[in-house]
């Protein structure tokens, strides 16, 4: 028998490479004659870059460059061997866990660590940038990453505003004249698995800023200053980032380089499965195990297990959906498709992440070896 094993976090409790290591040992105890293929996942946010190092041609780089509040740190990206493209995760420069809780602050929180990597990798002549965009400590709308590239960006008095998404409210102009050559004609591919758009009531500052640090207060004055933001990129480059689909996420990274250096936007996870061949590989096996922490009716929405679960139905290849917590029951859609709460009736969500390795020991015994009865 051929399994594939490719899940993505149990986040709080385990990482995705802990999980598949799990199930590749219970696969072995149940069927020790099996094949498994061990590939934790990532749907094009955090992890991503331990993905392609494993599953795709190139190597990890590393270079000197600066955290949120740009104290200098040492972060890594992956080159790809055709020394073109490069995979940058912004979460290893721009990352809320970077930052002490206290310390977390998106009025003054940049990118421009992120800037920095993608500046050293234009410089050695790539011209595709692949940018992961979860887990991020700023809502400055990628501002930090052009201005490290060149970029300027001006109140009414010509004076370059601070960085951080505290000033962007007094934003009147974002001068290019000194923007990385490289920069205005490179490619730029973002992977995005949010929709929300910029602005409003679902918009990145009032969805996810205050996980940020940002106060009430704080968050009325990102809101104006995206609003600010977006009307300078209207007036300037003739494009509308409010109405971008994705465009809130990360702080606005994506609407803000969509804006000014006309970045598309894809799904992160299918990103990665053409990166790595993912879609070859599922027709090889015969099982495929995948999961996640808490699966629920937002897992529908472009979560890796329901992606993988998707491609797999076009094979009808049986896929087990593994979770810590599983709110969603069934998938009636999906008949080749299970299920399964790793969580004791009873067991109470801290217990349950404390105990996450042997709940998942227990489940997955306990389905794999329903399978050698059938």
């Amino acid at each position: 028998m051929n399994i594939l094993v490719i899940p993505d976090s149990f986040k709080g409790s385990l990482s995705a490479s802990e999980v598949a290591d799990i199930m590749e040992k219970m696969v072995k105890k149940v069927f020790p004659k099996s094949n498994c293929l061990n590939m934790p996942f990532s749907d094009g946010g955090e992890g991503a870059m331990k993905v392609l190092a494993s599953h795709s041609e190139g190597k990890i780089q590393s270079c000197t460059t600066e955290d949120p509040l740009q104290r200098v740190l040492k972060a890594n990206y992956f080159l790809f061997s055709d020394n073109q493209s490069v995979w940058i995760e912004l979460s290893q420069t721009a990352g809320l866990t970077l930052l002490q809780k206290e310390e977390r602050n998106p009025l003054h929180t940049t990118t421009r660590g992120t800037g920095l990597m993608i500046r050293e990798a234009l410089d050695q002549g790539c011209s595709t940038i692949y940018l992961g965009i979860g887990g991020s400590a700023t809502q400055d709308l990628g501002s930090g990453i052009i201005q490290a590239l060149g970029g300027r960006f001006l109140d009414e008095f010509d004076t370059e505003l601070p960085l951080g998404g505290g000033a962007l409210s007094r934003l009147k102009r974002i001068d290019l004249g000194d923007l990385h050559p490289q920069a205005r004609i490179c490619k730029w591919i973002i992977a995005c698995d949010v929709e929300n758009k910029l602005l409003g009531i679902h918009g990145s500052a009032r969805t996810y800023a205050k996980q940020k640090g940002a106060s009430n207060q704080d968050i009325i004055l990102l809101e104006q200053g995206a609003k600010q933001f977006a009307a300078v990129i209207h007036q300037q480059f003739g494009k509308d980032i409010t109405s971008l689909k994705g465009g809130g996420a990360a702080g606005g990274v994506s609407a803000g380089l969509f804006g000014v250096l006309g970045a598309t936007l894809a799904n992160g996870f299918e990103l990665l499965a053409d990166l790595t061949n993912l879609s070859k590989t599922i027709p090889t096996v015969d099982l495929i195990l995948t999961g996640e922490g808490s699966f629920d009716e937002q897992s529908l929405y472009g979560k890796l297990p329901i992606q993988v679960a998707t491609l797999a139905g076009k094979k009808d290849i049986p896929t087990f959906i593994f979770a810590g917590k599983a709110k969603l029951k069934e998938l009636k859609q999906m008949q080749h498709c299970k299920i399964i709460d790793c969580t004791p009736e009873g067991m109470s969500v801290q217990q349950a992440m404390s105990e996450a390795a042997s709940n998942l020991e227990r489940a997955l015994l306990r389905e794999l070896n329903s399978l050698t009865l059938k």
